[in-house]
């Protein structure tokens, strides 16, 4: 009868959890560890195995059972009485099924937590001298190894170092950093790592047709997602999954079950935010809690995608990870061009300081829309630079196109494309909160915008926090002619054709006027270059230059294996003192992260 099954019979054997029921038996089955398979496979095949191994990692890596397959490895012997140690365990030996069940005499287990003083230790010690009962060695395997007295470890240092020939020591632990280096330094050390979210999804796929049970793949996905890399985990996660769909595990069943809220959802959410659009920010949150997501999960999903989309604009190719979803990919890459890693790095500030008051709060879902209110409103805030540049120009004012309503969606975008471009008022606080009724008329009653350049446009996209749009028009339009009223545009290949009615409507709303945006079919207009194709001409002639620069060109020379990381303006920098290098010029600057526009010798 196979583990589960549903009988009356008395002798039905008793239901196993999947974390035990599967779990590994030889180093075939680990899953995700091949560094430290590899490395015990070497060692024992050359015959150079330690006296002892210390295992750390997260919990549900496989501490314990690496350490009874290592038991296993050292003591395997088949029925004829040949065998050696050995990791190819293919098949079982007359010690196996004992040691991995915990109940072989020669192999002794003992938690830490529990056996913590020197009459435990030397217990052990006494034991030590005398040989195995019935297999090669003598296998102690000491769970949570740093729980351990001073005592108790300091009582273990010279049997550690040079124990009995047939005695071997495993040790397991999650916090190695509690463990003395004394003891460290008499073990082989290996580092468990987390299962990748990709290995551990296909694992649980395996399982869940050994186990016949319908699933779907997204919702593994969502499993291994909350597992966090814990192998034991994702299998708790997933026997509580099949019990709650009854045999299938779907993704609404699993998102029910962790109280997750949609990771499209998710991300409406997040640009709601960076729009600035409170008033949709909250009406999505409540949407998600009244479909029974928790609102400490929802802002740590927002925390999570802030951190994908952070990752999406410093490393373009994080978006291969096997591990996202496909809305994931498409729209953070999309986000992440058009979001500065500023905004981003205080939208992930925000969201973590947030997170501790809503798990505490007794209001849950109230603390969370406060923070989402923080967030909203702090996306307005100026960087220092612009705030400093706002200062010195001398603007007391809302920029050109700010709306200044409460709870709109105004603001402007920073060089880097993401952020408000507000002025400061007297106060210090943002335009829109100190603005005068006069100030704010409606939307229709205000007179036409004029926008001189498609550039205008552009940055006009930026400053309403329409970062897709923003985007769109820097990577995928060919400008062919531009007018007041008028946007003849060319697409590149692949390009999304809802940006020209997007474009016209979004114009229209912005600046009171009419405007025809028309798609070109001129074949020639595929010649002309897109914004982001510009911005990088424009950037590697600036490197160009750079480099011909008889200054950069010393240092270069000076410091082999130098490279050029960043060309920037030079803003009111002061003369360069004799004795320099050579000379400076105004339009550059050779800079890693030092903001000096100037290297002197």
């Amino acid at each position: 009868m196979s583990d589960g099954a549903v009988t009356d019979s008395p002798n039905a054997a008793p239901y196993r959890v999947l974390a035990r029921k599967y779990r590994p038996r030889s180093f075939d089955d680990l899953i995700g560890q091949e560094a430290m398979v590899r490395t015990l496979s070497n060692a024992f095949e050359a015959g150079r195995i330690p006296q002892a191994w210390m295992l750390t990692g997260v919990r549900g890596v496989g501490k314990t059972t690496t350490a009874r397959i290592l038991a296993r490895a050292l003591n395997y012997a088949l029925p004829d009485g040949s065998g050696a140690p050995t990791v190819k365990l293919g098949e079982a030996g007359v010690h196996c099924d004992a040691i991995m069940e915990s109940r072989h005499v020669d192999v002794m287990e003992m938690d830490a937590a529990s056996h913590t003083g020197i009459d435990d230790v030397r217990q052990i010690i006494d034991g030590i001298r005398y040989s195995p009962v019935s297999a090669r060695y003598k296998v102690y395997i000491i769970d949570e190894v740093h729980m351990l007295s001073e005592k108790a470890f300091n009582a273990f240092l010279k049997t550690l170092e040079e124990p009995p020939p047939h005695a071997k020591f495993v040790f397991a632990t999650t916090e190695i950093r509690k463990v003395p280096v004394t003891i460290l330094s008499r073990c082989q050390r290996f580092d468990l790592r987390r299962v990748d979210a990709a290995a551990l999804r296909a694992h649980l796929a395996a399982i869940c047709a050994a186990e016949a049970v319908t699933f779907d793949d997204e919702a593994l996905a969502l499993i291994a997602r909350a597992a966090e890399g814990s192998v034991r985990d994702s299998l708790s996660l997933l026997d509580q999954a099949i019990a709650h769909g009854a045999g299938n595990v779907g993704v609404e069943e699993v998102k029910a079950m962790l109280g997750l809220a949609d990771r499209g959802r998710v991300i409406d959410l997040f640009e709601a935010l960076m729009r600035g659009d409170i008033a949709a920010a909250l009406a999505e949150l409540a949407a998600q809690y009244d479909a029974g997501a928790d609102p400490a999960v929802v802002l740590t999903d927002l925390a999570s995608f802030t951190h994908l989309v952070t990752r999406l604009k410093l490393v373009p190719e994080a978006a291969n990870d096997a591990a996202l979803t496909d809305v994931e990919r498409t729209r953070g890459a999309l986000l992440a061009g058009g979001l500065s890693v500023r905004v981003l790095s205080r939208t992930w500030q925000i969201l973590v300081r947030g997170l501790p008051e809503v798990q505490a709060a007794a209001q849950p879902l109230a603390a969370a829309e406060m923070v989402l209110v923080r967030l909203a409103y702090a996306a307005d805030l100026p960087s220092p630079e612009e705030a400093l540049r706002s200062l010195r120009d001398g603007i007391s004012g809302a920029l050109p196109g700010a709306n200044n309503g409460a709870g709109s969606t105004g603001g402007g975008g920073n060089a880097g494309g993401g952020g408000a471009r507000l002025a400061l008022a007297a106060s210090g606080a943002p335009a829109r909160s100190v603005a005068a009724p006069a100030m704010s008329p409606a939307p229709a009653a205000r007179p036409e915008m004029r926008l001189a350049r498609f550039e205008d446009v552009v940055a006009l996209a930026g400053e309403r926090r329409d970062i897709a749009l923003k985007a769109a028009l820097e990577r995928d339009v060919r400008l062919v002619r531009y007018e007041q009223g008028l946007i003849e545009l060319a697409l590149v290949p692949g390009a999304n054709a809802a940006i020209v009615n997007d474009l016209g409507r979004r114009l229209q709303e912005w600046t009171g006027g009419r405007w025809v945006v028309a798609l070109s079919s001129d074949e020639a207009a595929q010649a002309v270059p897109t914004l982001a194709e510009v911005a990088q001409a424009r950037a590697a002639e600036r490197q160009a230059d750079a480099r011909a620069h008889p200054l950069v060109q010393a240092v270069l020379a000076r410091f082999p294996g130098a490279i050029i990381t960043r060309v920037q303006d030079v803003v009111d920098a002061a003369p360069v003192e004799s004795g320099a290098v050579g000379d400076v010029s105004d339009d550059f600057a050779l800079a890693a992260d030092d903001p000096a526009p100037y290297i002197d010798d």
